[in-house]
């Protein structure tokens, strides 16, 4: 895969953590800096460490039971079920629009986002199978999900702190037909070729 579909897939799994930190945003009194520089170091290695887990798992799964090892067909269309069924899960939490128990909070405690980044991290190793099975440039999406985490941790909180946690379900939304692009436009360039 090339460098504009990762950038769709990462973008696209980011908009949850995104949608995320913007509640806990709108949860602050103070974002203080040290706390913040923290958060996104702990975000952007989990989800780094996830991405690369997942590859590393697809890579043992393509050795060890040959599955897709020489069939670009049957990893695109693992590869497309994963995204289409992220997308499904971020459209269900923007339709289900949870409601945000609005309590002030004195600053940002790395520990409170511990269960989120856990949950986000299940999805990131799902997507680090899928870029395994489509043959992706390990170190790029590495690199690249772990400066999408700090931005996403940074826009988050800053835009929950300042505007409210109205927007998640737009990240939601957009992040999910991020992810159905990436699988509309593997199909047209792997799942296709073959047929």
């Amino acid at each position: 895969m090339d460098w504009p579909e990762n950038l769709l897939i990462l973008l696209g799994i980011s908009l949850d953590i995104f949608a995320g930190m913007e509640c806990k945003g709108s949860l602050l009194a103070k974002i203080e800096k040290k706390q913040l520089v923290l958060a996104c170091a702990v975000v952007s290695v989990w989800q780094a460490a996830a991405l690369f887990a997942g590859n590393f798992l697809s890579t043992l799964l393509l050795k060890k039971d040959g599955i897709a090892e020489n069939e670009m067909f049957i990893g695109s269309v693992i590869a497309v079920a994963i995204f289409v069924c992220l997308g499904v899960r971020l459209m269900s939490k923007a339709i289900k629009n949870e409601a945000v128990q609005e309590r002030r909070e004195a600053g940002i405690k790395v520990t409170n986002y511990v269960q989120m980044v856990k949950v986000a991290g299940f999805y990131t190793l799902l997507t680090g199978i899928a870029f395994g099975f489509v043959g992706t440039k390990l170190i790029d999406t590495v690199i690249m999900m772990a400066v999408f985490s700090v931005l996403v941790v940074i826009g988050g909180l800053y835009t929950g702190y300042h505007f409210g946690f109205q927007q998640k379900n737009k990240a939601y939304i957009a992040g999910a037909v991020l992810l159905w692009l990436a699988g509309a436009d593997i199909v047209l360039r792997n799942v296709l070729q073959v047929i």
